[in-house]
């Protein structure tokens, strides 16, 4: 599918759907559990869907209706009796690698296309140091991947190039015999692992830690049953304050707890050090652009912010650095080579470096780009789009589903003219 964009005006107030991030680990935290979860607001996307697949496979049961309720292992997930396909959700086959590591037995995993590029051998690794066993089928470090539990405990170290390392280690922990401590090497996106610990402490799982250096949790414990409202998504709602910011357009953006651990919330901060006008309401935040001017932010928290801003850079007076995000390159794209590529298309004047893009604000034209099947891609270059002189068409565009299946429908609903289409053709606005 291709998303057609025309420069526009947004108005109006958008209600941001649930976290990805938050409904993930609901999920797979209410597959281990002992006794029946309620999730409420979760985010219905393919990604999250991947998840109740799996957890589904591990034994739970789950009604996913307008509320999702999921009935856990009590810590004991079975064997799944096929593989587990997680699509295109590096988060799902993460977690649920630690999930595998408490089954006696092999469990296999693949995923798409894009996921197969995306590192898995250090978290394997860091199993076998626990009593697992483990492989990748291709050699080179990807899924296709097999894990055997049933871990120990013990000690174990991790370099998490991804915060999704650590955050499936503290998952399974507290789930395993004995004590485990885990040495952490490196540490990218702490606010990542601050959510997975916020909920590990909200049911009742003993941990500690020095630092971001070393975590020790006790082996033994269990989950117990919750009910949890997932808050609104700061990545997802990231697009339309970047997109208000980028535009001179003022927008009520609600669904957002300011309070949230989420660490794309930073992203309010930092449209704030452009010269976007932001202030708290109830429920959420009032944006209004303006005259944008560039900064330089560190990004190594929050690389899912890297698209959009990048995309809202262009149309911000003098030089903006985004930098100290070398993640960025391990996601479902090379994400920083790709936003250079396709914002040069639109004339950005944007600097690659290794770990980041410098971008030195001027005005964009319209045009033809890739998102190369990268929901957050094809979403930032939609925003620059909204800025930019003329009409652009995004391909890809149906990998918006992956975490927000809703995004055309209420851009439309804040004014943005957007629509997706069949290549070659003009479909009917919005779906």
């Amino acid at each position: 599918m291709q998303l057609v964009v025309a420069p526009s005006r947004l108005a109006g107030e958008v209600e941001i759907p649930g976290s990805k991030s938050h409904t993930i680990r609901a999920v797979v935290l209410a597959s281990l559990a002992s006794g029946t979860s309620r999730i409420v607001a979760p985010l219905d996307s393919s990604d999250t869907r991947a998840a109740l697949d799996a957890a589904r496979l591990f034994g739970a049961e789950v009604s996913a209706g307008e509320e999702w309720i999921v009935t856990g292992t009590a810590g004991r997930p079975v064997l799944p009796v096929d593989v587990v396909d997680v699509g295109n959700s590096g988060t799902t086959l993460r977690i649920f690698l630690g999930v595998a590591a408490l089954c006696d037995g092999w469990t296999f995993f693949t995923g798409d296309e894009q996921t197969k590029r995306r590192p898995l051998q250090p978290l394997i690794d860091a199993y076998r140091l626990l009593g697992a066993e483990g492989f990748c089928a291709r050699g080179n470090g990807c899924a296709p991947a097999a894990l055997r539990g049933r871990i120990t405990g013990g000690r174990t170290e991790i370099r998490a190039v991804t915060s999704q390392f650590l955050s499936s280690l503290l998952v399974s922990a507290p789930l395993a015999e004995r004590d485990t401590e885990i040495r952490v090497l490196q540490l990218n996106e702490a606010p990542y692992v601050e959510m997975t610990l916020a909920w590990l402490e909200g049911l009742g799982v003993v941990w500690e830690r020095r630092g971001w250096e070393r975590f020790s949790v006790r082996g033994g414990q269990g989950y117990r049953a919750f009910e949890r409202r997932i808050p609104g998504d700061f990545s997802s709602a990231t697009f339309f304050l970047c997109a208000a910011a980028a535009t001179g357009s003022e927008l009520l953006v609600r669904g957002l707890d300011t309070a949230d651990v989420q660490g794309d919330r930073a992203v309010v901060g930092m449209l704030a050090e452009m010269g976007a006008k932001v202030e708290p309401v109830p429920g959420g935040l009032r944006i209004r652009g303006g005259d944008l001017r560039g900064a330089e932010f560190d990004l190594n928290a929050t690389p899912d912010a890297l698209p959009a801003l990048a995309a809202a850079a262009c149309f911000a007076s003098g030089e903006t650095r985004l930098r100290n995000v070398p993640q960025a390159r391990l996601k479902e794209t090379d994400r920083i080579a790709v936003m250079a590529r396709e914002l040069a298309k639109m004339g950005a004047d944007v600097e690659e470096l290794q770990d980041g893009l410098v971008i030195r604000g001027r005005p964009l034209r319209g045009a033809r780009v890739s998102g190369h099947g990268d929901h957050r891609v094809v979403m930032a270059l939609a925003v620059a789009g909204l800025a930019a002189e003329g009409e652009t068409v995004v391909d890809t565009a149906e990998a918006v589903r992956v975490t927000f299946p809703t995004f055309v429908d209420l851009m439309r609903r804040c004014g943005a003219s957007m629509e997706l289409a069949a290549p070659g053709a003009r479909g009917e606005g919005g779906r």
